[in-house]
């Protein structure tokens, strides 16, 4: 007996554009997992993305919009652990970065370590940060076994360093076309990755106008659906 989840990726540019497009772009995704960059971090930002959670019936946890803008929401189709964020060092004055993770489980299948990263514009940071983001998973006691998403704005193509070393670990499983910027992509920075040990499905199409989504955010989502072993755990 399987099961299926869908991951996505969405980089919101700080709901500095038209929330209510943000939205109906991530109804759409219909995703179980979606990875949050640019969440936004200013002092009363927390009522707007919990009043985006709202409106696209997710659940988000709320605990990690001071500390670089990643975060993630997810439906009530799975189970979530509570996120945890980690800082990734920059440059002095540079914008600060970070990596979230949880673990995500359909209920009696598979525990899923997911990873939501926004990289530096720096190729130097960027590539330290991608060694980093998975040396630190491969310790961590409660991440460390059993399959991996890693996804999110990488600010690099994929001949970047960074984009090779997290290739060299997890599959790119994702499709290789532009997603930058929204109204006219001409660049393909945001991506998403899988251990081997996981079933990625065909791609699935979701329809998504041009105008809605250039409303939304300067970058498109992306997004994967994954076959999930039940009754095994």
């Amino acid at each position: 007996m399987t099961s299926r989840i869908r991951v996505a990726s969405y980089n919101l540019r700080g709901l500095k554009d038209d929330a209510a497009a943000a939205a109906e772009v991530v109804r759409r995704l219909d995703a179980d997992v979606l990875l949050l960059q640019e969440i936004p971090r200013h002092p009363l930002s927390g009522a707007r993305i919990a009043h985006l959670a709202r409106r696209t019936g997710m659940v988000w946890s709320g605990r990690t919009r001071r500390l670089s803008g990643t975060g993630m929401m997810t439906s009530r189709r799975v189970i979530a652990t509570d996120s945890i964020d980690r800082k990734l060092p920059v440059a002095p004055r540079a914008n600060p970065r970070s990596y979230t993770a949880a673990q995500v489980r359909v209920p009696g299948g598979q525990d899923i370590t997911v990873v939501s990263l926004h990289l530096s514009l720096l190729a130097d940071e960027r590539l330290a940060h991608a060694r980093q983001i998975l040396d630190e998973l491969a310790a961590a006691p409660t991440l460390a076994d059993g399959p991996f998403v890693v996804g999110g704005d990488l600010n690099e193509s994929s001949q970047g360093r960074a984009w090779q070393v997290l290739g060299e670990r997890l599959p790119l499983v994702t499709p290789d076309r532009p997603t930058f910027p929204a109204a006219g992509p001409k660049s393909w920075i945001d991506a998403i990755f899988a251990s081997q040990d996981l079933t990625v499905l065909p791609h699935a199409d979701v329809p998504l106008e041009r105008a809605l989504v250039s409303a939304a955010s300067d970058h498109l989502p992306v997004w994967l659906d994954l076959q999930v072993a039940s009754g095994t755990f």
